[in-house]
């Protein structure tokens, strides 16, 4: 029976979790997983009330006696600096080691998009997620002064490339996909630029039927916009990754409805929205839960339940064709609303 943590966190993230936890309780009624949901507090308000953002001991059983994490969001301006979400989330991605961290955009109507003419954008983005500039090497010098002076390292490892890559030519052979994209700044960052490039083409070796290309990070910014559908697989560093899912998420109706997998092959896995906590919508009943219900999606697929992962993702599907959406999706339904339908188009199977 696999072990699920429930991580609500901070804002909406208690809002669209719960319906994300709605929505597993209806595919335990019809699919009958066996996920067993362990609810954890683990947020700004347990830090506010006890002064503690997440212990040795809680790493560890979240490592060890649990089979996968859903987390909602976190943040909240109460704590200056978000010092508990960096200590759990950064904590989580880097003490679990999740070095990948995908990000699938799927157009699911075209109105939503700010293109003019989309096409049928399925791109799926791997971003390395333990290593780049937020691995915070570096420091300060004479802060505060005119003379500050601040450094930021950006740390890549042969490993942590080479097990990114892979990841993402894996993918593409295993949803029947045809190109892998690389994408750097080789041109301005070329010690960097080498290393990926050289393992890139070295992993791509063991993938002769899978085409690939390389972009620098800011041609492909534009050619997002210009032609998103010319790409399938984009693999990238930390810091390029986290700006370029932002951006497909965008080309495809926003970050309410964008989901993320942060995992470990075969160890551990974090399963999040990535719209963040929003304090300024949180208790309002208005935030979207497509993301969170989507990210639960995927971490049924990562259990192995994939029959259950696509009855819950036809049912976004119908739930968005239904126009069943919140506002920032040109809809007028609640947060509750929203998940309530899906739940109930799972149970029926309708």
């Amino acid at each position: 029976m696999p072990r699920v943590a429930v991580i609500p966190g901070d804002g909406i993230g208690l809002e669209v979790m719960r319906e994300a936890v709605r929505v597993l309780e209806a595919v335990e009624s019809r699919f009958s997983p066996g996920c067993e949901l362990v609810h954890w507090d683990l947020g700004a308000d347990r830090f506010l009330r006890d002064g503690i953002t997440i212990t040795d001991e809680e790493f560890a059983s979240l490592s060890n006696d649990h089979d996968a994490i859903l987390l909602g969001a976190l943040g909240d301006p109460r704590v200056p600096g978000n010092q508990h979400a960096r200590d759990i989330l950064l904590g989580l991605r880097f003490r679990l080691d999740l070095y990948v961290n995908y990000r699938p955009a799927v157009l699911l109507d075209p109105a939503l998009s700010p293109l003019k003419a989309p096409g049928d954008i399925r791109l799926d983005i791997f971003r390395e997620n333990t290593e780049g500039v937020y691995v915070n090497l570096g420091g300060t010098f004479k802060e505060g002064t005119d003379r500050e002076t601040a450094i930021q390292e950006d740390l890549n490892t042969f490993t942590g490339v080479e097990r990114i890559c892979r990841a993402a030519f894996e993918h593409a052979v295993k949803r029947g996909r045809s190109r892998v994209t690389l994408v750097d700044k080789a041109n301005a960052m070329p010690a960097a630029g080498r290393l990926w490039r050289r393992v890139f083409a070295l992993v791509a070796s063991d993938f002769p039927d899978i085409d690939t290309d390389a972009m620098y990070v800011d041609a492909m910014a534009m050619d997002l916009v210009r032609r998103p559908t010319r790409y399938e697989v984009i693999v990238t560093g930390n810091l390029f990754g986290d700006i370029l899912s932002d951006l497909a998420a965008e080309l495809v109706g926003g970050l309410g409805a964008a989901a993320s997998a942060n995992v470990h092959p075969g160890r551990h896995a974090l399963f999040e929205p990535v719209h963040g906590s929003a304090p300024d919508i949180a208790g309002q009943g208005v935030a979207n839960p497509l993301g969170a219900i989507a990210s639960a999606a995927l971490m049924l697929d990562h259990l192995g339940h994939a029959e259950a992962a696509q009855a819950v993702e036809e049912a976004v599907v119908a739930a968005v064709d239904g126009g069943v959406r919140t506002a920032d999706m040109g809809g007028d339904r609640s947060t509750e609303q929203v998940g309530t339908w899906i739940a109930d188009r799972v149970l029926s199977g309708g």
